[in-house]
């Protein structure tokens, strides 16, 4: 380990030595393959080595906000069923001296529970799997972003987050260090990046907007800097193009279950706004009703925990589907409308959130924008939007009224000094209305 402004570095043989202290002592605890093992504790070279022990024997964690309330996080572990509860204290495990053999991939996948924007979070599990599947689905991801031995790869999510921990988890199995600066701040991130020259890292578009705004970040080590969570505004994502080096750029379209496209710097330049194509191994199809669905291999399907009527709803034989609306192009290019329930029906029309956010986002004066229903006697629903930026309302509802047809054009404009978000960048729309008294 080491340290520069108390940034943990996670080194892979360091780690894999505490791996095998928490594999014995969940040995000895009476854990095997398929039990859960509940942990809720901050980013810490400790977390990562608990989480790679239950994983490289089967056993499966399950990974809580630390910030939870009590009530919520008890009545996840009341759902989750562990055999063993880790508490805050994942350290706890690596205390021992025994150590127990490991396989040389995770035998299964974290159980997460999807973030909640809408409705009751849901346990994502999938079981313990095949060794031949163990293998495929770790060397997907280490060969996708060509994680290796030189890598240094910084986390600026919570690792409580499945995409954050399966980059972290991915960076040590290929052999790479795992660079830990605790919670986010731009000022502290900055520094890291400039100091500790990490070659990758994840994030959200709101942690690039604000490293962005800070100024003064050497991005020169990256060769791979990957964004996903929510949707990246065109002129960001233009302004990250030109600050990192050429190619470093990519982005992908996932969730809490799966997996679905992956978007080279070359791909978005010639599609603007689009996540990409499918991922290797996987194919995008639309229904009768926008709906999005991928044919996914067999070690990347999910179920959802002691759900089945909302598993059975989220499955077509090899397809699966997360409820997102979209688009496929005849070449393959995938479009995001937005989620089924963000949809606003007003008048009898569908009105598509990511396209009215499309154009607000395109006014020089907005930031970033978010766009929801709300009840209306007349029409069932009228658009409302809220936007961070310095456009004036009115400026900015003429232009709405240049590029989108009547029903599209938000009734009202909201200026905000942030979006609503959860702790991985996504809006919460439903606290939206609330936040702008309606």
């Amino acid at each position: 380990m080491g340290a520069v402004r108390d940034v943990a570095v996670v080194r892979a043989a360091g780690s894999e030595r505490d791996q095998r202290r928490a594999a014995a002592a969940l040995r000895t605890a009476g854990l095997g393959p398929g039990d859960r093992l509940l942990v809720s504790a901050a980013a810490s070279p400790a977390l990562l080595a608990v989480v790679l022990g239950a994983l490289r024997t089967g056993v499966v964690p399950v990974v809580l906000d630390p910030a939870l309330p009590a009530a919520e996080r008890a009545a996840l572990a009341e759902d989750a069923d562990p055999a063993l509860d880790a508490g805050s204290d994942p350290a706890r495990l690596l205390s021992g001296d025994d150590e127990a053999e490991l396989a040389d991939v995770p035998l299964a996948r974290p159980m997460h529970y999807t973030s909640g924007t809408t409705g009751r979070r849901k346990g994502v599990w999938s079981g313990v799997l095949a060794a031949d599947d163990a293998r495929a689905l770790a060397a997907e991801e280490i060969e996708l972003w060509g994680f290796g031995p030189a890598d240094r790869h910084l986390v600026l999510s919570p690792l409580h987050h499945s995409a954050p921990l399966r980059f972290a988890v991915s960076t040590l199995l290929a052999g790479g260090e795992v660079l830990l600066p605790g919670p986010f701040d731009a000022v502290g991130a900055a520094e890291v990046i400039t100091t500790e020259r990490p070659t990758t890292t994840f994030c959200v578009p709101t942690h690039l907007q604000r490293l962005l705004a800070h100024g003064g970040v050497d991005w020169s080590s990256f060769r791979r800097l990957v964004h996903a969570g929510a949707p990246c505004p065109e002129p960001l994502k233009r302004a990250v193009l030109a600050a990192l080096p050429e190619g470093s750029v990519w982005e992908f379209y996932g969730s809490t279950e799966a997996q679905f496209t992956v978007c080279s710097p070359e791909d978005w330049l010639a599609h603007p706004g689009s996540v990409g194509r499918a991922r290797p191994g996987r194919r995008l199809v639309t229904d009768e009703r926008g709906q999005l669905w991928c044919a996914v291999p067999r070690w990347a399907r999910f179920e959802y925990w002691r759900a089945p009527e909302k598993t059975a709803a989220a499955r077509r034989g090899d397809l699966v589907t997360v409820g997102d609306l979209g688009r496929v192009d005849g070449d393959g290019t995938v479009w995001l409308d937005g989620r089924r329930e963000d949809l606003v029906i007003s008048g009898g029309v569908n009105v598509y959130p990511a396209e009215v956010e499309a154009v607000l986002d395109a006014h020089p004066g907005v930031v970033e924008s978010a766009v929801v229903g709300v009840p209306d006697e007349q029409w069932g629903q009228r658009v409302v939007a809220a936007y961070v930026g310095t456009a004036a309302p009115d400026d900015l509802a003429a232009w709405a009224r240049e590029r989108l047809s009547p029903v599209k054009r938000p009734k009202s404009l909201h200026p905000l000094g942030e979006l609503p978000r959860t702790s991985t960048g996504k809006v919460r729309r439903l606290d939206l209305p609330e936040a702008l008294g309606l």
